[in-house]
Order: C-alpha cells, then sequence, then structure tokens
C-alpha cells in the first residue's frame, strides 16, 4: 500500500492510494483517487491510508470493495 498527495490547484491537497497484489507477471495494482481535498499533505495521507485499510478489511470479508467517501 501506498499513499499519495499531489498539490492541488487551489493550494490545497488531493489524496490517492495505490495497493499492489500479486507477484512477478500476475501483479496487479489497484489506484484509487479521492474526491475530497485537504489542507496538508499529512491530512491527505491519513484519509488514504485510512480508505485503503476500510478497502482491504472489506475484500478480506468478502464483501464489494468499493471505497467510501468522506467529507
Amino acid at each position: 500500500m501506498s499513499p499519495l498527495t499531489r498539490p492541488a490547484e487551489c493550494g490545497r491537497h488531493r489524496a490517492a492510494v495505490s495497493i499492489r497484489s500479486g507477484a512477478g507477471s500476475m501483479t496487479h495494482d489497484r489506484v484509487m483517487r479521492f474526491v475530497p481535498l485537504f489542507d496538508t499533505p499529512d491530512q491527505a495521507t491519513c484519509f488514504a491510508v485510512d480508505q485503503a485499510l476500510a478497502w482491504l478489511e472489506r475484500r478480506a470479508a468478502g464483501s464489494n470493495p468499493t471505497p467510501t467517501h468522506q467529507e
């Protein structure tokens, strides 16, 4: 899991996360980008990590792995 942040045009920060699974030629990388904007890169990183952990928990539980959206 790799949280990612990028500066937005307005001076705030965007959050995303990359989750890699598999090995070798069977590697799969899922990237989720989120809508909310954050005041600091740390806030964006924390949100991305929280969303990734929630997605992983739902996946492990066998439910539909759809990210949640919070503002």
